[in-house]
Order: C-alpha cells, then structure tokens, then sequence
C-alpha cells in the first residue's frame, strides 16, 4: 500500500515542481528545464528529481543552478502539495535521453 502512495508523492511532485519552473521561476534558464521523472524516499526526507533541458549550457552548471534555486523550489512546493514533511530536493540531470538518441544514431547507421 505505502508504495502506490510515494509512486503518487512521487508523480504530484514532479508535476508541481515543472509548474514552478515554468510559471514562477524568474530565471530564463530555469524555465527551459524539463522534469523527467522523481524518486522519493519512504520517509518522504529526500527526494531526487530528473530533469533534462533543450539549452547548450553544460549539465553540472543546470545542476547547480537547480541546486542552488532547491530552497526556493522546495518552498513553493510545500504550499501546493499536502504532505506533514516537504522532502529536501536534489536535482540530477538526466542522462537517458542523451543515451536514446546514441542508441538510435547507432542503429541508423547499421541499416
């Protein structure tokens, strides 16, 4: 049972957290930024957040301005969804898309 619950916490999260960025944040940079998928903790304490983004800028720099915006994100975030304890947000960025295409060039040029 407690599973289908995070797998809810989980799926909320990560819709709330993509309206934020798109409507809220103040940085353009920001506001390029999909989110591709959450994991949460059983305790609710931690959760990691998936994203990928359609600017040239490097990942590790998307990931510390993701870092670094966390508080904020977090904070509006504890005002939309009703859970007793906000999870503290990391952001990861998300390498399978990037895979996917290799994968598909390479299976192109078999053909």
């Amino acid at each position: 049972m407690a599973s289908h619950k995070i797998a809810r916490i989980s799926s909320d999260i990560s819709r709330i957290i993509s309206e934020i960025l798109v409507n809220e944040a103040r940085d353009s940079l920001l506001k390029t930024i999909t989110v591709t998928g959450c994991n949460v903790t059983s305790d609710l304490s931690f959760c990691k957040v998936y994203f990928t983004s359609l600017s040239n800028l490097d990942k590790k720099t998307l990931e510390k301005e993701l870092n670094e915006a966390a508080p904020y994100i977090r904070g509006e975030l504890s005002k939309r969804i009703d859970i007793r304890h906000t999870p503290e947000l990391k952001f990861i960025y998300d390498e399978s898309i990037e895979y996917g295409k290799k994968i598909d060039t390479i299976i192109n040029s078999l053909n």
